[in-house]
């Protein structure tokens, strides 16, 4: 051991020293910094009621669009609308998720994900 009582040689266990650390730790951050750039430029898109219901979803989960085909609406049956609305809505959601997740899992850092 070295008289200040670091690791000898001045690095950590297994050879690893802290400037090769920081550098991983720059490239990891632009990576990621790429990966969510890239996740925002997506579009999702989901459907429901057999097509009747389209959404469009950003990579930041803003509604960018909603189709509903006029033959799907039915003022007796409002509530039957409304499903398939959060429905399709919710399913896009879920693959922007499923996205994001799925580019984060490639950086494997313990405790992240």
């Amino acid at each position: 051991m070295s008289r200040r009582g670091g690791f000898p040689g001045g690095g950590f266990p297994g050879g690893m020293n802290i400037g090769n650390l920081m550098k991983e730790a720059k490239k990891m951050q632009a990576e990621m910094e790429q990966s969510q750039t890239e996740l925002v430029s997506k579009e999702f898109n989901a459907t429901a009621g057999g097509g009747a219901i389209k959404v469009t979803v950003s990579g930041e989960k803003k509604i960018k669009d909603i189709k509903i085909d006029k033959d799907v609406v039915d003022p007796d049956d409002v509530e039957m609308l409304q499903d398939l609305i959060l429905t399709c809505i919710n399913d896009a959601m879920k693959q922007v998720d499923e996205e994001q997740a799925r580019q984060m899992g490639k950086f494997n850092i313990p405790g992240l994900m």
